[in-house]
């Protein structure tokens, strides 16, 4: 099954074309799934096609439901704490419920039966980016906060509560930590699987372009694939034609097209006059070239290490990061992590093994790679003989 996240700078018409999207690959005779907390075919509306599903994605629905189960779990710690649970009609969506109800339902959509494709309408680019990466960021702090080989004294918990006289909240603490950890873990495949890939969604236009430019990077940063670019609402061409003010316009969309088809594969959606309003507005923008998702093409080259060990006497990790400035580029070892910092985007990894044991060198930016050197620690690279 393949999985495609529709996203892209605020305004620029997301919806309507995941939408047209998922349509598009309906009729072509995929079976698709489309996730959207919106009503992309009108309020009210079912599927134009039998093979395309919709699902609404309904964050309030999603908190109340699982703060409700969290309640009922930790019942006799929150008694023990002399607390009141929550009713029902007392819960108020809290910031942050959205990524959290998107990840769930994305997490439903990859174990989905008879389906060959699902299209996912994402929040704008920025926060698609820090939605992206909340499973394996909060999976590192769970780790780092409750380790699970603290847990080897489990067995005498039960001994301790029964001369405490109390339930001990340690155990329900882990518990529900690694029930979350399963969780994370299971969305996080999904996002990572080679079979996930990005769409963008831009109107073209100076702020667009650095909007993608700064989404681009945190998406490669977090290792995660552009398949294309969809230039939405371009000036028809005979409009340029006969109107000075559209051809200014025109010549602005494309001189934008011609930047960023150098770096990635642009579909354009001539602007229908007015705001899609029906299945048959989608239809027309569906059959536009490129929209249809072709099948996946072999990922590019991810994070590597180079073994320059005979030439220069060092490990290289190069980092590909499209379109970074050194001077927005920020690089912290700490023990076996590395912080890769670009402008607003931070990540921490893990270094592989060989490169635990290495200092780090130095590190180079050029053609939109990264490249970091690590030179082996003499006190822990064994020594030839």
């Amino acid at each position: 099954m393949q999985t495609l996240l529709v996203t892209g700078p605020g305004g620029a018409g997301r919806t309507t074309v995941a939408a047209a999207t998922a349509l598009a690959a309906a009729r072509d005779g995929q079976r698709v799934l489309l996730l959207s907390a919106d009503a992309p075919f009108g309020e009210g509306a079912g599927s134009p096609d039998p093979r395309l599903r919709l699902a609404r994605i309904d964050s309030g629905e999603e908190f109340r439901t699982e703060l409700a189960a969290l309640q009922e779990r930790g019942a006799s710690l929150i008694g023990m704490l002399g607390g009141r649970p929550l009713g029902a009609e007392e819960l108020t969506e809290l910031p942050g419920a959205e990524q959290f109800a998107l990840l769930r339902a994305l997490r439903r959509a990859a174990a989905a039966p008879a389906t060959d494709l699902v299209v996912v309408d994402m929040p704008p680019l920025h926060q698609a980016v820090a939605t992206l990466a909340l499973p394996a960021q909060l999976r590192r702090y769970l780790a780092r906060l409750l380790p699970a080989e603290r847990q080897a004294a489990r067995a005498l918990r039960p001994v301790l509560a029964q001369l405490a006289g109390v339930p001990m909240p340690a155990q329900w603490l882990y518990e529900t930590a690694a029930r979350w950890d399963e969780e994370l873990a299971a969305v996080q495949a999904v996002v990572e699987a080679p079979t996930t890939r990005v769409r963008l969604v831009a109107e073209p236009g100076p702020a667009a372009g650095t909007a993608l430019r700064t989404g681009v990077l945190g998406l490669a940063l977090h290792e995660l694939r552009v398949e294309a670019l969809v230039a939405n609402r371009l000036v028809p061409p005979g409009s340029a034609a006969a109107d000075p003010w559209a051809a200014g316009i025109a010549a602005q969309q494309g001189k934008f097209l011609a930047e960023w088809g150098e770096d990635l594969p642009v579909h354009g959606l001539v602007h229908l006059g007015r705001d899609p309003q029906d299945p048959d507005d989608l239809e027309v923008l569906g059959s536009a070239p490129g929209i249809a998702p072709a099948p996946p093409t072999r990922p590019g080259p991810g994070w590597t290490v180079e073994d320059r060990l005979a030439a220069d006497g060092v490990l290289v990790w190069a980092i590909p990061l499209p379109g970074a400035r050194k001077a927005e580029l920020d690089l912290i070892r700490r023990g076996d992590e590395l912080l890769v910092a670009v402008g607003p985007h931070r990540r921490i990894v893990p270094l592989p093994s060989a490169l635990r044991r290495c200092t780090v060198s130095g590190a180079a930016l050029a053609e939109g790679v990264l490249r970091v050197r690590f030179t082996p620690d003499p006190r822990l690279w064994p020594r030839e003989r």
